[in-house]
């Protein structure tokens, strides 16, 4: 009996699941960080989590936690990153649709 959801979809919301746990983590870490004076999260880590696919954990951290919300600089960045992330995961989905529906998949 094949499954209504093709286990590559599955995975590939697993993978984005987890790493919007860890963003919205690691957001949160470096905002206490912050106010605590602390060593930081560099800009460079948040933007490749949410770039691994962790971007919605991220964009709730920064509404929530209300952290790199205001930064211009990393707003733009952020958005791109973003962009790059869905780009990636709608190919991934083609290549896979492709896959899954080929005579010889």
């Amino acid at each position: 009996m094949s499954s209504l959801i093709p286990p590559p979809i599955i995975a590939l919301a697993g993978w984005h699941l987890c790493a919007s746990l860890v963003a919205f983590i690691a957001y949160a870490i470096d905002k206490r960080a912050a106010r605590a004076g602390r060593r930081r999260t560099s800009e460079r880590t948040l933007l490749l989590i949410g770039l691994a696919g962790g971007w919605p954990g991220a964009l709730l951290a920064q509404r929530l936690v209300r952290h790199k919300s205001s930064k211009k600089s990393f707003q733009v960045r952020f958005r791109i990153s973003v962009a790059a992330s869905v780009a990636f995961t709608l190919a991934l989905l083609h290549a896979a649709s492709r896959y899954a529906y080929s005579p010889l998949g």
